[in-house]
């Protein structure tokens, strides 16, 4: 049996309707088969994505005591691997025809890259404005900041099978649910020397519908305070310049924290006069995200990017207030030792079934 360039894994959990789609697209790849293996990882999943995934996978492995998170998932995926490298797609994930042809010649053409990941395309299903803004958002900062990279993303992102194990993987004892773990091992990879690229052309589109209150619980509890928490023990090591925290952002999230602290001032002293520094903070930070809107303006229409500014500002008050909880509860946080390698053969942890692809 030929060994596969590539191994394509796949975590999930009741999601068998997008997975459907996710391992169709995988399937239907320009990337020849015999260059590629699929490993789908049902974390204990209690619909049909089990049964979806022995149509198309070519090995499903089925944890029984499950949930545990996508960390622990993809990682088992990872000690099942064969291929060099290991290209992750989330099980809502639609990737392109070209994606992962496009992530072989990369890894093919440049023997000293370790990781490289893609972007959402500017066709998310859900036509919901926050599942817009949401995805468009992603497109736009991962096409801005395309080039080397210090971090990882997890949801198109392919990376050396040997340099991911001898990493540790994803620390799934730290994030037993999905946060920003592949935010986390990107750091650990760039610590290590590794070499990343962001390449938005390799693009997938995103089929997860996206709520108001869904939106501000992730940004908050699976991204802002466990993001601030990471930041915070990794006080001391080089600075970075990464995507959403970069020194500008911060700023932005500064002059929100000032304005949420003018309009209660405003309330308390019952002085309008603080509503005018709320309002020039507000006209800062709009202008700070002019660039964005402007695109918004060019994808979407006028109504859309007015609809995306209140939602931008949402966000700041969001990332301000998570890490404000961060700062004030990190002394509570466990010192997290560095994950140990993974093992390079399969670990005896999960029932695997192998399958000739439908």
């Amino acid at each position: 049996m030929s060994v596969p360039r590539l191994s394509v894994v796949v975590p999930v959990y009741q999601s068998a309707d997008m997975l459907r789609e996710c391992l169709q697209a995988i399937a239907a790849s320009s990337l020849d088969a015999g260059a590629r293996e699929l490993i789908v990882v049902d974390d204990g999943s209690q619909d049909d994505s089990g049964v979806v995934a022995g149509q198309f996978a070519d090995r499903v492995l089925r944890v029984h005591d499950g949930p545990r998170g996508p960390a622990s998932a993809r990682n088992l995926g990872a000690t099942h691997a064969r291929g060099e490298v290991l290209v992750f797609v989330d099980a809502d994930v639609v990737v392109s025809q070209t994606a992962l042809e496009q992530l072989d010649e990369l890894f093919t053409r440049d023997p000293g890259l370790t990781a490289a990941f893609g972007a959402y395309d500017t066709s998310p299903r859900d036509p919901g404005v926050v599942s817009q803004y949401r995805n468009l958002l992603h497109h736009f900062v991962h096409t801005q900041h395309a080039g080397p990279a210090v971090t990882f993303w997890s949801g198109l992102g392919a990376v050396r099978r040997r340099a991911f194990l001898d990493a540790g993987g994803f620390d799934a004892r730290r994030f037993p649910r999905p946060e920003c773990e592949d935010i986390e091992l990107g750091y650990r990879l760039s610590d290590r020397g590794a070499r990343m690229l962001i390449v938005p052309s390799v693009q997938g589109t995103h089929l997860k519908r996206w709520t108001l209150q869904g939106m501000l619980r992730t940004d908050l509890t699976a991204r802002a305070i466990p993001w601030m928490h990471l930041l915070l023990q990794r006080r001391g090591r080089p600075a970075m310049r990464v995507l959403n925290v970069s020194q500008t952002e911060r700023w932005l999230t500064a002059l929100i924290g000032v304005a949420c602290g003018a309009v209660l001032a405003a309330a308390l002293l019952a002085d309008v006069r603080w509503l005018w520094l709320a309002i020039i903070c507000i006209v800062c930070v709009l202008l700070g995200n002019a660039r964005l809107l402007g695109w918004f303006v060019q994808t979407r229409g006028v109504r859309f990017a007015v609809r995306a500014a209140g939602l931008r500002l949402l966000f700041y008050v969001v990332s301000g207030a998570g890490a404000l909880v961060a700062l004030l509860t990190h002394h509570r946080q466990p010192s997290w030792p560095e994950p140990e390698p993974l093992p390079a053969s399969p670990v005896p942890l999960l029932q695997s079934t192998d399958h000739a692809p439908a």
